[in-house]
């Protein structure tokens, strides 16, 4: 039978490894990894390892996170779940031998999924392990270091470009070896809402954040301008989906439909993040928000998988 202080230990490793972030993570590829299937390149194996990579990163991205913010005392009086370090259940020193593990895994992920898709294409292997390396590091200086990128507001250019461009685009190119650009609207779209779903988080902590040093894009816009700059990036989100709609040009009223759904949920959305008043409020609006996203990659997956 397992002690008590194993369960506590074993649960704050899940907490650290936050597994409500994966799905959002994996959204990209899904749309990617499916849009192959039209032209006759999908392929199961290739698809598994993506996610799994991408899972891989996602979750040492988020050891560094509780890490870096931990030991910078910047998680002292956050609104949101409390932090595995924050706790004390892990140690930093643990905590920075599951980041080097999580690597490590990372690593050989990427060099395995890599090598499956472009063992005949040296110039293809090359770039590919160079943006996996690039993934690794990127997860990890986030908040680790003196020059952590998310304490000087670049958190949520990191989004954009892992979550939305290297995500869709990156995954699709794993299967076809060239690059879709009519995939550009659901990468950015994905990679805005991403961009998102994290100012939901920096509006909710603007107050300890600024407190404690903390530079996110949130901090430097202000209060005003973030939940501004919040509209602006679903509202271009939502003209993405619409012109990408039609280029789809369905013969399916069920895809119509589930777009438009997507879109009502991103309005009324808006609306609602327009009336909170208190900023620990914005934590409310997350989980819907990520909900959307992952909804809009099902809808696009399902129907690159001809189901409509």
């Amino acid at each position: 039978m397992l002690s008590k202080n194993t369960v506590l230990k074993f649960n704050a490793w899940v907490s650290a490894a936050r597994l409500r972030t994966l799905p959002l993570s994996v959204s990209g590829v899904f749309i990617g990894s499916f849009a192959s299937y039209s032209t006759l390149n999908f392929n199961l194996l290739i698809f598994i390892l993506a996610v799994a990579t991408t899972i891989s990163y996602q979750v040492l991205s988020n050891f560094a996170n509780d890490y870096g913010d931990g030991i910078k005392g910047a998680d002292k009086d956050r609104i949101g779940p409390e932090r595995a370090l924050q706790s004390g259940i892990i140690g930093p020193q643990e905590m920075k031998r599951g980041i080097i593990t999580t690597s490590v895994i990372s690593l050989f992920l990427t060099v395995l999924l890599v090598y499956i898709c472009f063992s005949k294409d040296f110039f293809s292997f090359v770039m590919f392990i160079g943006l996996g390396v690039l993934a690794i590091v990127a997860a990890i200086k986030y908040t680790v270091g003196k020059n952590a990128y998310g304490y000087s507001g670049y958190g949520d250019l990191f989004v954009f470009v892992f979550f939305g461009l290297v995500s869709v685009l990156g995954s699709n190119f794993l299967f076809t070896s060239s690059l879709n650009f009519s995939l550009f609207y659901p990468a950015c779209t994905v990679g805005l809402l991403g961009a998102g779903v994290l100012n939901l988080n920096n509006m909710r902590d603007l107050e300890n954040d600024q407190l404690m040093g903390k530079k996110t894009l949130a901090v430097c816009l202000g209060g005003h301008f973030s939940r501004r700059y919040h509209y602006l990036l679903v509202s271009v989100s939502i003209v993405l989906m619409v012109v990408f709609l039609f280029k789809l040009n369905p013969n399916s009223s069920l895809l119509t439909g589930l777009f438009a759904s997507i879109i009502l949920w991103l309005i009324a959305h808006l609306i609602q993040i327009s009336n909170i008043i208190e900023p620990k409020n914005f934590d409310d609006f997350l989980k819907p928000l990520v909900f959307a996203v992952v909804f809009y990659s099902m809808v696009l997956s399902l129907h690159y998988l001809e189901y409509f």
